[in-house]
């Protein structure tokens, strides 16, 4: 039961309610909303906005109103919108929009530490799924011929693209911190090439080599925002005729040996404490911890404070090349899922139930926005039937190890870069049928059509 309208009756119907396009100072959308700011956010009719086919949910922030459209979707209405109304639409970036919000959010140093965080890893996602998809095809492909495939041209070229994103992914990270802490983009990305470089291991410290890449991600934003603060102190002192020749050189220089000798053993230390608690937690605590993390990801997304475990799930992967949480958190989704579902059966809303049918295809590959904000949060107890979903699935994975090879992906797609598809994807349908019947017993007030 997929939404009927057409992108430009959706695009009219909303135009209608907002004031006319009199009323519209401008139109951006992102992933999956529609962003509209407004002369005056009085002449908005918010509730009637929540009415609209098509319409998955509606945000109000920093003085935008933002509907929900899904994926896809968006993106077509956005284009009707901005010819109906004659505006140029625009294409916003994630990570600026995260900035902007948690800004306009009375945003203490924790909250500006995670836009950070933000910031620097969604660039990347589009490479995280590339590479993750095609990792998981190619190890598909090796385990159904016993290892004969990889030794094939096709094989060999699929191992090597696959394991690109990871292969310069200190580069990466290197470059995109900079810009967040204010530096050189060009010389973070060269700190991160100095403490990944292969020629290490021929400097001995102490009688024992040093070790290329030692403490992941994690010494990498150690490194870079030592970097990017002092090429920043440097600067204010170096006269602007010789800043090209001489900051360079002081910050590469100065910041290699805080580097080698103090930051990245800090990085390192630090880094395999994580993976060490990360592994400890669940394996000693099994199906218990899986249970928690599992049932209290959903909160942690609604605070933003997911933001922070972005670099942790990339370091476990770069250090230890597996991730033990990322199938426990997406159960989270999987929960959301069978929540959705069981209001579909239990709720006489004619809209809800084709808002749930629209949004039902994108949370099931993983973008579980639309459900959130268009289902489960604004009814409120299914909410919790989906933390309970998110729970028992949770304690699934953890029983049953299941780790990513890979990162940015979610849903069912997630099963594709996984070391155990099979237990991967009982773990969804635990989560599922947890979700749903959590949210028939207990219930919602269904909104009157």
């Amino acid at each position: 039961m997929a939404n009927s309208l057409s992108p430009k009756t959706i695009a009219e119907n909303i135009l209608a309610l907002v004031g006319g396009k009199e009323n519209v100072v401008s139109v951006a959308y992102c992933m999956t909303r529609l962003r509209l700011s407004f002369v005056e956010l009085e002449k908005v009719d918010i509730d009637a906005l929540k009415k609209v086919e098509g319409a998955m949910g509606v945000v109000e922030q920093a003085g935008q109103v933002q509907i929900v459209l899904g994926p896809g979707r968006v993106a077509k209405v956005a284009k009707e919108f901005g010819e109906i109304s004659n505006m140029e639409v625009g294409e916003l970036d994630e990570a600026k929009l995260r900035h902007d919000e948690i800004k306009a959010k009375n945003a203490t140093p924790f909250k500006l530490l995670l836009r950070k965080i933000s910031s620097i890893f969604i660039p990347l996602i589009p490479a995280f799924i590339a590479c993750g998809l095609i990792m998981g095809i190619n190890n598909i492909a090796v385990k159904a011929t016993a290892g004969a495939f990889a030794k094939t041209t096709v094989g060999g070229i699929l191992g090597v693209v696959g394991g690109a994103v990871f292969f310069g992914l200190n580069l990466f990270v290197g470059v995109n911190a900079a810009k967040e802490f204010g530096g050189s983009p060009m010389l973070g990305g060269t700190m991160a090439a100095v403490i990944t470089h292969p020629g290490l291991p021929n400097v001995m410290i102490g009688g024992n080599p040093l070790v290329p890449g030692r403490g992941g991600i994690i010494a990498v934003l150690l490194v870079v925002a030592f970097s990017s603060w002092l090429e920043k102190k440097i600067r204010k002192h170096i006269p602007e005729v010789l800043d090209l020749l001489v900051t360079p050189l002081l910050v590469v220089l100065i910041s290699s040996f805080a580097a080698i000798f103090i930051l990245q053993p800090a990085g390192g230390i630090i880094s395999e404490s994580i993976g060490t608690a990360v592994k400890a937690a669940i394996k000693g605590g099994g199906a218990i911890t899986g249970f928690v993390l599992g049932g209290t990801f959903l909160p942690l997304v609604m605070t933003g404070l997911h933001q922070g475990l972005t670099p942790i799930h990339a370091d476990l992967l770069k250090t230890t090349g597996e991730n033990l949480l990322l199938p426990i958190l997406a159960m989270a989704g999987a929960g959301q899922v069978g929540a959705s579902i069981a209001v579909y059966f239990k709720t006489k809303n004619k809209r809800l139930k084709k808002t749930i049918a629209s949004a039902l295809p994108v949370g099931i590959m993983g973008i579980g926005e639309p459900l959130i904000y268009g289902v489960t949060l604004p009814l409120g107890k299914p909410f919790l039937g989906a933390c309970i979903g998110g729970a028992f699935g949770g304690a699934c994975q953890a029983g049953l190890k299941v780790a990513s090879i890979s990162m940015g992906l979610s849903g069912i797609p997630l099963a594709a870069i996984v070391n155990t598809p099979a237990f991967y994807l009982i773990g969804v349908l635990i989560s599922y049928v947890a979700g749903f019947g959590a949210t028939y017993l207990l219930g919602f007030e269904d909104p009157i059509e």
